[in-house]
């Protein structure tokens, strides 16, 4: 089949690959020429494993086309895929759809004859889909077009095989045409194991939103829970451990550890509350686990000044990884931004090391430095933060990075066990234990 992927970002760009790696052509489109340049180039802008080499098999195999010439990739596409983003509104919890429907506008000036249907795959509020096929009304009118929704489920640095293996496939429309041709589309991913899943448009909308707040709460819940063990002598390993076991509940998203960041969670919770104050619906446990998370980052930076004694000044704090998971170079909404700055601002010597590379975020900050190395991050640290649970920081030598030997390690992601620490002598901080 033909496609078109309206948005390179991370879920276009990550889509259109993958479905030209299971032999369809697919047109990438993005209004910015520069990020197209580098496309063709083979470079990729974000950082996800596996990608570039996919992108440029299928580049030289002349199924993945990267374009800024709009009318051209929707003329000459079966299935049209909306892909841009939709923020948070400023100083709001509504999701901003501006770009969906300037998007959606374009489409009707350039659909005149041939049949398409058109996806929204951007994680947008429930009625989204409705408002699309108003302003597309007059094609629907005339048979041309049918509006889906298709949310995406793909996680940051293993959205690869989340495309290839997913849990489910979700399809959001009443139509058996558009219905038909996407179960078609669908069919090389679709296993024994994976469930299609035909439902309502706004089922489909509300689905994602429900699954992510779902997820969210999971983590602020854990959390709250770990609070629990450091006061009554629990490790929250074996808490997590014990309530994981049970098939009801499932072991997966309850790590204790930062609170939870990245392109989804923190404005999908926001969206939601906004989404039932527009139906007249009070979503009291979706507003708790925003505030529980909202409280975890000052918890943590308490915590932080705690272990160094209250004593902020001149201290050198290494943090490992900074991005709000491994395996992704997305800053947006990790609690490590707000820590590094509270701590600059306190006279606190910053120094950080990600694998992802060097961070914006971070620019102009005073006395915050970017390590091109684990050694120079750590060298003559007072304290060591291991923020993001990458691999490169699972297996080290402590006594051998840092040269003081009165140097602390707070491990917010429980990497390392107790007992091995209080052995080398390391005083050894961790979350929840």
């Amino acid at each position: 089949m033909k496609l078109c992927m309206i948005g390179t970002g991370y879920v276009g760009l990550v889509s259109g690959v993958c479905f030209s790696d299971i032999g369809n052509t697919v047109y990438c489109v993005d209004k910015d020429k520069k990020k197209i340049d580098l496309l063709n180039k083979g470079i990729v802008p974000i950082f996800e494993p596996g990608l570039e080499e996919i992108l440029k098999k299928n580049y030289k195999q002349k199924r993945l086309i990267f374009t800024s010439d709009l009318k051209k990739a929707v003329i000459n596409s079966d299935i049209i895929f909306i892909c841009v983003g939709t923020p948070t509104k400023k100083n709001t919890n509504s999701a901003d759809l501006k770009y969906v429907f300037k998007v959606a506008k374009d489409l009707k000036k350039i659909i005149k004859k041939k049949y398409k249907i058109i996806i929204n795959k951007s994680t947008v509020p429930v009625s989204t889909g409705d408002k699309i096929e108003k302003i597309l009304s007059n094609l629907k009118k005339k048979k041309l077009i049918d509006v889906v929704s298709n949310p995406e489920f793909l996680r940051e640095g293993e959205a690869i095989r989340d495309f290839i293996y997913p849990d489910r496939v979700v399809i959001g429309t009443d139509s058996n045409k558009a219905n038909r041709i996407l179960k078609s589309l669908y069919f090389p991913i679709i296993k024994k194991t994976t469930r299609y899943f035909n439902t309502s448009r706004r089922g489909a909308e509300l689905i994602k939103y429900a699954s992510n707040a779902f997820l969210a709460t999971k983590i602020s819940f854990i959390n709250e829970i770990a609070n629990l063990c450091e006061k009554a002598g629990v490790d929250i390993k074996d808490v997590s451990l014990g309530m994981g076991s049970d098939e009801r509940i499932g072991d997966r998203f309850l790590r204790a550890g930062p609170a939870y960041g990245g392109s989804c969670f923190p404005k999908d919770t926001r969206a939601l509350i906004d989404t039932g104050n527009k139906f007249k619906t009070d979503l009291t446990i979706v507003k708790s686990v925003v505030n529980s998370n909202d409280h975890r980052k000052n918890l943590l930076i308490k915590r932080v000044v705690k272990i160094l004694g209250g004593n902020l000044k001149n201290k050198i704090i290494t943090f490992l990884g900074v991005t709000f998971k491994p395996n992704t170079d997305d800053m947006r909404e990790t609690s490590s931004i707000p820590m590094i700055k509270y701590l600059s601002k306190k006279n606190s010597k910053i120094k950080y090391y990600d694998p992802s590379g060097e961070k914006d975020d971070f620019k102009g900050l005073n006395n915050v430095k970017y390590c091109d190395t684990i050694s120079s991050a750590c060298l003559n640290a007072d304290l060591v933060i291991l923020y993001t649970e990458w691999n490169d920081f699972k297996l080290l030598n402590f006594k051998k990075l840092v040269k003081k030997q009165k140097f602390k390690i707070f491990d917010m992601r429980n990497m390392y066990s107790p007992l091995k620490m209080k052995k080398l002598k390391i005083k050894y901080f961790s979350v929840g234990r």
